[in-house]
């Protein structure tokens, strides 16, 4: 069935067949490869990523059925599962990108990613132009002869822009080019770049997708065959192959993502009101609000507004270290997406490599606090809130 809605999905997730049955639950092949009786199934094998299992950085049962179910929620044609988001990252980029290519990136995005195209730049004399996520209009005007890829988050890390996905894409692909989103901060629940024109989709599954900060996961996802076998080769020889425990831990979580989606955006709604109404707090960034930026983009674009949002406080670095140091339940930790609440400081953590400059074009305030919201009771949330700004 290919009708199915992403809640259904999430559920019936693709199995290996077996001999006239199959199991409830997807089975973990921790093996490091496997055995055959014919030697020409055998360099077949090696050869394609749809070929027979045969080593388990090219392929793995386990790795598969994650890369199948995201695909599938995504809306895509295949995926690459990978040992972390930046593995994901990577793969693309350096598969895709060239000693003298041009690329276009969006002004917020992932400090990892930040420094890897810093590296680029640096390493191979790949250029970048940077325009703001929500200008198509900005980015027809940045590309060049040489310009091969757009970089997009379709909600940025950590002041939570919105990419307007149908204009940027639209005119990447007038362009020839390759589009690039970051759906992390969505997951295929609130949002489907595919469906708006992107070439690529890359997730940290670490995130939303594993859910529960058990997890070190990537993976990327292609609209296109060819692309999507461009990257595998490169992927496979880089190394960058999932684990079988991760992916099966993965395909576990999310089975419950649609469920835990719809209480992480509606505990994010709830504290950033608050927040927003506090004398100590300056500003609040999160889509849902009036008053961010792409409030009305993200209303068209997104049926919930996401669970990461991040504020600042009157009083600057030292009040946001001080409301850090004072939380009980909130952990003070990295990373996203699982059922606890975290809070960490960008400046100092995600986005240490920027300098103020970068930081600026980020939006993000030396004390800018970011806020992954867990599914713990919105009110326990808010009381633990309201003594650390006390």
């Amino acid at each position: 069935m290919t009708d199915l809605r992403p809640e259904t999905r999430t559920v019936h997730l693709p199995q290996p067949p077996l001999n006239g049955s199959r199991p409830i639950a997807t089975p973990l092949y921790q093996t490091s490869g496997f055995v055959f009786d014919d030697p020409a199934v055998f360099a077949d094998g090696m050869k394609r990523p749809d070929g027979a299992f045969v080593y388990g950085r090219l392929s793995n049962p386990t790795v598969r059925a994650l890369e199948e179910a995201v695909a599938g929620l995504e809306g895509g044609v295949a995926a690459v599962a990978t040992a972390s988001g930046m593995g994901a990252i990577n793969s693309v980029l350096l598969a895709l990108l060239r000693p003298g290519d041009h690329l276009i990136s969006q002004n917020a995005i992932y400090g990892g990613t930040a420094s890897v195209i810093g590296d680029l730049v640096e390493r191979f004399g790949i250029e970048v132009t940077y325009v703001p996520e929500d200008d198509p209009q900005a980015l027809r005007e940045a590309i060049r002869p040489s310009t091969k890829l757009v970089y997009l988050e379709t909600i940025a890390n950590p002041v939570t822009q919105v990419a307007d996905l149908p204009g940027m894409c639209g005119v990447a692909r007038e362009a020839g080019l390759i589009s690039v989103v970051d759906n992390t901060f969505a997951s295929p629940i609130l949002c489907r770049p595919l469906e708006h024109g992107a070439d690529v989709v890359v997730h940290s599954t670490t995130k939303y997708l594993s859910g529960h900060a058990d997890v070190l996961g990537g993976i990327a996802v292609f609209a296109d065959d060819e692309l999507y076998r461009k990257v595998w080769k490169f992927s496979t020889n880089l190394g960058a192959t999932a684990d079988p425990f991760a992916s099966w831990l993965t395909l576990r979580g999310i089975q419950t993502l649609p469920l835990r989606m719809e209480r992480h955006c509606a505990n994010a709604h709830e504290l950033a009101l608050r927040l927003d109404a506090h004398p100590a707090v300056s500003v609040v960034h999160w889509p849902g609000l009036p008053s961010h930026r792409s409030y009305a983009l993200a209303g068209k674009l997104l049926p919930g507004f996401g669970g990461v949002f991040s504020f600042d406080l009157v009083g600057g670095r030292e009040a946001g270290e001080k409301f850090m140091s004072s939380v009980r339940l909130a952990l003070l930790a990295p990373s996203l997406g699982g059922v606890e609440t975290l809070v960490m400081q960008p400046s100092t953590t995600s986005h240490k490599s920027l300098n103020a400059e970068e930081l600026a074009r980020h939006g993000i305030e030396e004390g800018t606090v970011r806020v992954a919201v867990g599914i713990e009771h919105v009110e326990d949330l808010w009381a633990d809130f309201a003594q650390a700004l006390s």
